[in-house]
């Protein structure tokens, strides 16, 4: 068997690649102007976008030495996600060292187990019903509020769950960060794509929801029917999984802390700690005794940190009577509850969620009673530990940069916008579909993205009688399912840095249910073109 390059390898090679096109495609560029624009939330606001008949050609730039210092402009362009993933890692390892996840999972686990007592979870398999429940989460999270970098900080807490359900990292991976995208492609109402899209569209926000529905239902089903297939085949013969020989880390970490036997106690300074929270969520409880949450256009007011709080007092009280271990998977299960409330209600990014999760690391430690230097060390062990993630966030993002110094990325885009005018109605859907899926590759920001095709593909649209909201599911489809795939990500790369499978062993594994869940994006976009669907 071949070996696989390390991801470090593959991205190198591709800013060289990268680097090799600003030699022979030509510099272009199209004029850029500032627009008032409706927001998701109804506001009105200023974008970037595009004008569809600006783009000149300009002086090549063939990139050289900069091959070299993609690195460091990769590490300024996405240092909040690399300081991201420094934080949750160094926060993820301290909550670690408790071993509260472990007595977590393995709690679970036994009760899951006497499920098993009954016939029909022996049928469906309660295995089968956490994936998949699991799995629905998190594609809502990505269809309604665009959960993306957010499933960074979950990689650590569904691998080794996959793994103790006797699965593959790749199984843990597909729980969160797949189903996450699964979501944010099908968008019911990802303010980032579709939002910025329709708004760009002149078209009303969150329109045609319905049909965009039904493209979530289909997208999600199928996405779960491929991991619960491909979960049954690792349970039956773990050795044929890609990364049975890599998981090996993820086994021994289970084993050890299997044979670490686990003391149950509760400290006087975890009650300290339950006190000191419960009396900042009661004062943040009068600050904000109601907040709006807004999905998509909609918006309710609802006093949910009152009710959060009110909750974590009662449920942090239970838990510290039984051991510090279930206080501190209660601290963690509201950290994600206020996440969630902050990023609906508040419009949280990753500095908020990053600084929630530090949080959350800081207080877990001090109630299993570490000292400050010991939260120093073990927060720097796992900055440590997630430190080759972080780097090659850096890194990937070069290869944007040495495109855009090149000035090649607009000369491919109207290369590529030209060609559609050639083709016809079903024909030109397809290529916008195709052309913003391999635009993708190069370009993973949703709204960049949309602020930079939309305004021509919506014209175009005009020109050959195609619904405006056709060309925002081209769209829509075409930025979500490569996310998955293109080295560019941040998110992915993040995410497979932590799970520890290189970047050459996931394109392996994951390019044939991409492409078909590609083809299935582009059967879904042609009813569009054929039926007369509401808010088309």
């Amino acid at each position: 068997m071949k070996k696989i390059p390390h991801t470090f390898t593959i991205v190198f090679f591709l800013i060289l690649i990268a680097a090799s096109l600003t030699w022979f495609i030509p510099g272009g560029e199209f004029v850029r102007e500032t627009i008032a624009v409706q927001n998701a939330d109804g506001t009105m606001g200023t974008r970037e976008v595009v004008r569809s008949d600006s783009f000149h050609r300009v002086e090549s730039s063939p990139q050289t030495w900069q091959i070299f210092s993609a690195l460091f402009n990769g590490f300024c362009d996405k240092a909040d996600i690399i300081i991201f993933i420094l934080m949750v890692g160094g926060a993820f390892w301290i909550l670690n060292n408790s071993h509260s996840i472990d007595v977590g999972v393995y709690a679970f686990l036994n009760k899951v187990k006497k499920l098993n007592r009954f016939k029909f979870f022996q049928k469906i398999g309660v295995e089968n019903i956490i994936i998949t429940l699991v799995m629905i989460m998190f594609s809502i999270f990505g269809a309604v509020f665009g959960m993306s970098e957010e499933t960074i900080a979950f990689v650590v807490v569904f691998i080794p769950l996959a793994i103790s359900m006797g699965y593959d990292s790749i199984v843990g991976l597909c729980m969160c960060y797949v189903a996450a995208h699964v979501g944010f492609a099908g968008a019911i109402l990802n303010p980032f794509t579709i939002g910025i899209a329709q708004g760009i569209a002149e078209l009303p926000i969150f329109s045609g929801l319905e049909y965009r529905l039904l493209c979530w239902l289909i997208l999600t089903t199928i996405a779960i029917i491929f991991v619960l297939l491909y979960a049954r085949k690792v349970k039956k013969s773990p050795e044929k999984s890609p990364v049975y020989k890599l998981d090996s880390y993820w086994r021994e970490r289970a084993e050890e802390q299997q044979q670490t036997p686990v003391e149950y106690y509760t400290p006087r300074i975890a009650w300290i700690v339950y006190a000191a929270i419960a009396v900042v969520l009661g004062y943040l409880s009068i600050q904000y005794p109601s907040t709006s949450i807004t999905i998509g256009s909609n918006s309710t007011s609802l006093s949910i940190i009152p009710i959060l709080s009110a909750l974590f007092v009662i449920t942090g009280f239970i838990a510290l009577r039984k051991s510090v271990h279930f206080f501190i998977l209660d601290l963690l299960l509201f950290t994600i509850a206020f996440l969630v409330v902050g990023v609906l209600g508040y419009g949280w990014y990753v500095l908020e969620i990053a600084s929630l999760f530090l949080a959350m690391g800081l207080l877990s430690g001090i109630a299993d009673k570490q000292s400050a230097d010991s939260l120093a060390k073990l927060f720097l062990a796992g900055c440590k530990d997630i430190m080759s993630a972080a780097l090659v966030v850096g890194l990937a993002s070069g290869i944007i940069f040495i495109m855009r110094d090149g000035h090649v990325i607009d000369t491919i885009l109207y290369g590529l916008t030209k060609s559609l005018a050639k083709t016809g109605e079903i024909a030109s859907v397809g290529v916008m579909y195709t052309f913003q899926t391999f635009l993708n590759v190069i370009m993973p920001s949703g709204s960049a993205k949309a602020a930079l095709t939309m305004p021509i593909m919506a014209q175009f649209a005009d020109l050959i009688n195609v619904s405006r909201q056709t060309t925002v599911l081209a769209f829509q489809f075409g930025d979500g399912f490569t996310n998955m795939l293109t080295p560019t990500s941040g998110v992915l790369i993040g995410c497979l840095g932590i799970a520890r499978i290189p970047y050459g062993t996931w394109l392996k594994w994951a390019w044939k249910p991409l492409v078909a869940l590609i083809l299935i994006g582009f059967l879904l976009i042609l009813p569009t073109l054929f039926i007369t669907l509401p808010g088309f």
